[in-house]
């Protein structure tokens, strides 16, 4: 069960999904404030910390991590730090980190500005061209974050030094992987540094190992557009006609459909069904998941979804 709380000029807006409950401490709330709500943020609690959902840009997201024992976070891809900073503030916690997925603009361009309004934080990255970095890592490295345990994923294709972020408590009772431009919810980030078998390998060996109750918290919004292609790959699949369904009402009310899981993932992505026959039939590749990988996101580059 997925819970967004919002407060908004005095209302408490809870989200419940699979299926989206709206409440709020107001009799009504209305269609500007629902649409007004997309342009700050969204809090998803598990047990042991909670994850603050920041829209940034025209589809991208950040996120604020925060260990509940300690009250120390870090920031996922902080493009916008002045959004960040006032999310900060707001929450009363105390930034320390900065988790940097790969080295493009629109995940790594505000690091520099971040670390110099607020000074001291340590960025981790995989990829020296990372701005800011003080933290290089590599794959399966581990740190603390507070009671929590961050480990470091490398998934090399979108770009060379892509790393995925693995957030877990002690206990086991909280779990989630932050993903950036390597596994989205529905779908995959283009090869632009890589290869099919570099994909397959970040997708299927090294994200697919994850527990399946991992929360998938992406780096973009493209849920309804990476659905309606995997409804071409599959079109009697029913998870992903029911996740499109649910994807397209919450996007209606400019609400964001993350996280999802890696269970889920495995449910109704063809980038993450590769193995399936049904999947390779369509590519005519069958028995040869590294090529039906490779057709998929050819195809996937020049698909034109119709109107929704």
């Amino acid at each position: 069960m997925l819970t967004f709380r919002k407060l908004f000029n005095g209302c408490v807006i809870t989200l419940r999904s699979k299926h989206v409950l709206l409440t709020s401490s107001k009799p009504v709330v209305s269609r500007t404030l629902a649409s007004r709500m997309a342009q700050d943020y969204f809090k998803r609690d598990l047990p042991d910390f909670y994850v603050q959902v920041i829209p940034a840009l025209s589809d991208n997201f950040m996120y604020l991590v925060v260990d509940n024992a300690t009250k120390e976070s870090a920031v996922v891809d902080p493009v916008n730090p002045d959004k960040v900073l006032e999310v900060v503030e707001r929450e009363g916690t105390r930034l320390t980190t900065v988790l940097t997925t790969h080295h493009h603009w629109d995940h790594a361009g505000g690091n520099m500005e971040l670390v110099t309004k607020h000074p001291g934080l340590t960025v981790c990255g995989g990829d020296e061209r990372i701005g800011a970095l003080t933290k290089p890592l590599k794959h399966n490295n581990e740190f603390k974050l507070g009671t929590l345990t961050v480990r470091a994923l490398a998934t090399p294709c979108h770009t060379t030094g892509h790393i995925c972020y693995y957030v877990g408590s002690g206990n086991g009772q909280s779990k989630a992987v932050f993903t950036g431009d390597t596994l989205f919810v529905g779908g995959c980030g283009k090869f632009f540094e890589g290869t099919a078998e570099q994909m397959y390998t970040a997708l299927i060996t090294v994200l697919g190992s994850l527990p399946k109750e991992t929360a998938v918290f992406c780096g973009h919004e493209y849920t309804v557009n990476n659905l309606l292609y995997g409804q071409l790959v599959e079109p009697l699949n029913q998870h992903i006609k029911d996740k499109l369904d649910w994807a397209k009402e919450l996007r209606k009310k400019g609400l964001p459909t993350v996280p999802s899981s890696i269970e889920q993932e495995f449910n109704f992505n063809p980038f993450m069904r590769v193995d399936n026959l049904t999947v390779q039939e369509h590519a005519g590749k069958v028995a040869d998941p590294i090529s039906t990988m490779a057709f998929l996101r050819e195809e996937k580059n020049s698909f034109k979804a119709p109107p929704v």
